[in-house]
């Protein structure tokens, strides 16, 4: 069991809530990754029962593929480099767009262990795109690359957690009543 990234709250599989609730919501996930590239994908397809809620994901490491495959506007890219809020929400609703998916999921950032076109070690921006909008996140996470990678993963799935929860009830053809009465979608969602 891991901790999220201030190294306090521990975590078990963080994308275990979020693949329940998007199930009970009949609702679909896309991922996007550069920083993280591939550990979004990892924790998701651990979950059994999984391929009902995750479409799929793109794995865009170099800088012009975050263009060719995830659709971030070339001068975007070309003005600001690849860490950027605008390039992560660009990358969420990408990957929301091109997978087919309700949700998107985007992480970019620096792991290091140098600095990156001048953007610090441990900077990281998480996106979340979805039905009712998108919102990004910046995250200044301190340690090596190996942490800082999975505390992007973590915060990822939570701030996308709380996206949906913020969405309020889903209101597609068989989605579920407000409140499902699901104990434990109430300890992963926060309610």
């Amino acid at each position: 069991m891991g901790t999220d990234a201030n190294g306090l709250r521990p975590v078990g599989n963080p994308a275990a809530g979020v693949v329940h609730r998007l199930a009970l919501r009949h609702e679909t996930l896309a991922t996007v990754e550069s920083l993280t590239g591939g550990l979004l994908s990892a924790a998701l397809v651990e979950i059994a029962g999984v391929s009902g809620v995750y479409r799929g994901g793109l794995v865009v490491y170099a800088t012009e593929l975050k263009a060719r495959l995830a659709g971030v506007p070339e001068d975007l890219l070309a003005d600001r480099g690849p860490v950027d809020p605008d390039v992560a929400l660009a990358l969420a609703e990408g990957g929301r767009r091109r997978c087919g998916a309700d949700w998107g999921l985007a992480t970019t950032g620096v792991a290091g262990p140098e600095p990156q076109d001048g953007k610090p070690v441990g900077l990281v921006y998480v996106a979340v795109a979805g039905p009712t909008g998108a919102e990004v996140t910046r995250l200044d996470l301190d340690g090596g690359r190996d942490h800082i990678r999975s505390a992007a993963v973590i915060e990822a799935f939570r701030m996308l957690a709380e996206r949906i929860h913020a969405a309020g009830p889903a209101t597609g053809p068989g989605a579920p009543a407000a409140d499902d009465g699901d104990p434990a979608t109430a300890a992963t969602d926060g309610r």
